[in-house]
């Protein structure tokens, strides 16, 4: 394995949701970093010499008493630290401070008043602006050495720093959008405290997992599961520039994708990407797998049974292969369950996370795991693929049976399949920019209508479109209401199964941007 940057930053997760979110804004910064849970091997990380430690928030309370705690070699390795949220809490107490529970929990935006403008983590902060809060517990004694540097109305420490020891915590959550100056905080941190520079490129991310991909595949064979989306291109790309020839990507059509996206696909990858590709029809094998299933974990578990299950068949006909190569990215590990902590809740199944089966001949190559989206389409460009795959919308694996609530049917599949074309085609002519997905669902629902001075009793659909950066949190697309109007009129003029059309306007969080 390529060694890590000389400068570079270790993440301490106590469980967090947002640890990735953590690892993305330093790298925003281009500052290498990795993650590592609190109870991980330290002697072999503290021999790689960490510039500097970010502890993570977390879903306990450092006052539990199995609550998960930071290794005192870390304290005595003496590098800068920042605390976020538990991770402050965390630093706190190892360094002699009182936590006590919180007379009133923050949850949410705060106001965050600056006690102390002179502090370098506060360099260009204005004296008052909005956070993010997310905790219970509170600081009330600070350690030697420790200046308070802010607070809110209910929280009297904030954030806290001991110049001395480069010590430093924030209550609040810097890496979230929430937070108007969180960049600059982390920002401040990395290059006045820290002293790290401008070192990590997305070229280095390419050499490095070229490398690894190399030392995990040795001499061995790989099939890829080819979607046709980003992730899978962008990992097959890198995969081949890794292994070349000994790479062969298997593109599933199992009959749940959009109108004409089967034919796009592998025209695309195999005249434009000029990739080793083999197509299976595979159509009637899930539709008969998922017949009369209406619960989206079982589906979800279905589809990823049979995906593997395809793969297997066709690796067993490649002699050598012993690898599968997925375009997994982050925001699927991190819904399915949380990859650094045993304390994570999960949000739904990836078909290629959690709804893989427990035992498989096949052992996985995920070199974008640690990635957002985002992310991934910088690599794809880096990589050097075209702009119509690179910039080319979400699309989940489990395909338009995640967009039909209720049982997947041949005759369902073509209505929402028609509604989507009709969302897309729409979205896409209208000149707006484009939102980070948008597509169509078909509700179980059926309601009155009347078309023609004739009573009509025709299916619901739901329109979805969503801005985002990362997939993690999204907002729903303000489109322009003549936009959604020619949208409703035409699914409903040009699809006979429907007679309402409504909009969603739900954000994630609440909601998940996929409606199953």
């Amino acid at each position: 394995m390529r060694a890590a940057p000389r400068e570079w930053v270790a993440i301490v997760d106590f469980g967090a949701q947002y640890a990735q979110l953590i690892a993305r804004r330093v790298r925003e910064e281009r500052v290498y970093c990795e993650i590592f849970p609190h109870d991980a091997a330290w002697e072999n990380v503290l021999e790689r010499e960490p510039s500097a430690y970010i502890l993570t928030g977390g879903p306990r309370s450092v006052l539990e008493p199995d609550a998960p705690h930071l290794d005192a070699r870390i304290l005595r390795a003496r590098k800068p630290i920042l605390g976020i949220c538990y991770g402050m809490q965390e630093l706190a107490q190892a360094c002699g401070g009182t936590v006590v529970p919180g007379v009133v929990r923050e949850y949410g935006r705060s106001e965050l008043i600056v006690d102390a403008a002179q502090s370098l983590l506060f360099l260009d902060v204005p004296g008052r602006s909005q956070v993010w809060m997310s905790h219970g517990d509170t600081v009330t004694a600070l350690p030697r050495g420790f200046l308070k540097l802010a607070h809110t109305a209910t929280c009297p420490v904030a954030a806290c720093g001991d110049p001395e020891s480069r010590r430093y915590g924030v209550q609040f959550h810097p890496e979230v959008r929430h937070t108007e100056h969180g960049r600059t905080i982390l920002r401040n941190f990395l290059r006045k405290i820290a002293g790290l520079r401008e070192l990590w490129e997305m070229s280095s991310f390419i050499d490095r997992a070229i490398e690894e991909i190399r030392g995990q595949v040795g001499t061995g064979r790989a099939i890829c599961a080819l979607s046709g989306g980003v992730d899978s291109a962008v990992a097959a790309t890198l995969v081949a520039r890794a292994i070349g020839d000994r790479l062969t990507c298997v593109f599933v059509d199992h009959g749940l994708l959009r109108a004409g996206e089967a034919h796009d696909v592998v025209a695309a990858f195999r005249d434009v990407l000029h990739l080793n590709l083999v197509a299976v029809d595979a159509r009637e094998r899930f539709l008969a797998a998922l017949a009369g299933v209406e619960d989206p974990e079982e589906k979800r578990a279905i589809i990823g049974r049979e995906f593997i299950a395809v793969f297997e068949e066709q690796a067993a006909r490649i002699p050598g292969v012993e690898f599968l190569v997925q375009g997994t990215l982050y925001p699927d590990v991190i819904e399915s369950k949380t990859p650094h902590s045993k304390s994570g809740a999960k949000i739904k199944t990836h078909h290629n996370v959690g709804g893989l089966p427990e035992h498989m001949n096949l052992r996985l190559v995920e070199p974008l795991r640690l990635l957002f989206k985002d992310e991934v389409r910088r690599l794809g460009r880096e990589l050097g693929l075209p702009a119509r795959i690179v910039n080319r919308q979400p699309f989940p694996g489990p395909g338009l049976a995640v967009r039909i609530l209720g049982a997947v049917t041949p005759e369902r599949l073509e209505v929402v399949r028609r509604a989507d074309a009709i969302v897309r085609e729409e979205i896409e002519r209208d000149g707006v920019e484009a939102p980070w997905q948008y597509f169509a669902i078909l509700t179980p629902l059926r309601s009155v209508g009347v078309m023609g001075d004739f009573r009509t009793y025709g299916n619901l659909v739901a329109v979805r479109a969503v801005t985002s950066d990362d997939g993690m949190t999204a907002d729903w697309a303000h489109l322009p209401p003549a936009l959604l109007q020619r949208i409703a009129t035409r699914i409903v003029n040009e699809v006979p199964e429907v007679n309402r059309v409504v909009y969603d306007v739900t954000s994630k969080p609440p909601a998940t941007i996929e409606w199953e």
